[in-house]
């Protein structure tokens, strides 16, 4: 995985999903939505035991999408067929995935903006903080307290740069742009879910 570069290509795939956004298209196709998403598994891989539950769980959902993809061109219509089904909040439900999917790229999101606000080399605060805000209102004490054990095995800021091939100017960049082109795509998919009175706290 080192020499791919995983964070460029993770920018790359956000910032076209973003740029179709803002070019004004009604709709994002499943395809390049969870081809992006996957670009994103190897990260909580690197992040070790304490997100091991989010990578098996992100990788699922994001591979149910693919799968859809087939049959589903848009995620609007991927939504629109679940409800039409009166399975919208069923277990492995297409629409209840991809909320778990935004959560998971939320949980990035929000990593990668304590990562550039920290300058320690530890990354258990970026990642405590992160988790705390994304994840933990939606886990219960099981979950959370083997994950707070989990953030002393993560890898230093340094380490994570070593596995994703980057130095820390770089991957400020790279971070910076997935951040903004991330944001996009989370609103976006918020307001799929508001606007059809799905709620997004399930």
């Amino acid at each position: 995985m080192a020499e791919e570069k995983q964070l460029s290509k993770i920018e790359e795939a956000f910032n076209d999903l973003a740029a179709t956004l803002n070019s004004g298209a009604a709709d994002v196709e499943v395809a390049p939505f969870s081809r992006a998403c996957s670009f994103v598994s190897p990260l909580f891989g690197c992040l070790g035991m304490a997100f091991k539950f989010a990578e098996m769980d992100y990788v699922n959902k994001v591979n149910d999408l693919a799968t859809a993809s087939k049959s589903n061109v848009t995620l609007q219509a991927l939504i629109d067929g679940d409800i039409e089904a009166k399975c919208v909040r069923n277990a492995g439900s297409h629409t209840r995935n991809l909320l778990r999917i935004k959560r998971g790229l939320q949980m990035v999101k929000e990593l990668f903006e304590q990562i550039l606000a920290s300058e320690s080399n530890s990354l258990k605060d970026p990642a405590s903080k992160a988790y705390a805000k994304v994840f933990a209102p939606h886990h219960g004490w099981a979950i959370r307290q083997a994950v707070a054990a989990g953030m002393y095995c993560l890898p230093t800021r340094e380490q994570l740069m070593k596995k994703l091939n980057e130095d820390n100017a770089s991957a400020k960049i790279k971070m910076q742009s997935y951040i903004i082109a991330s944001d996009h795509v989370i609103l976006y998919i918020e307001k799929l879910f508001n606007s059809r009175n799905l709620g997004l706290d399930w």
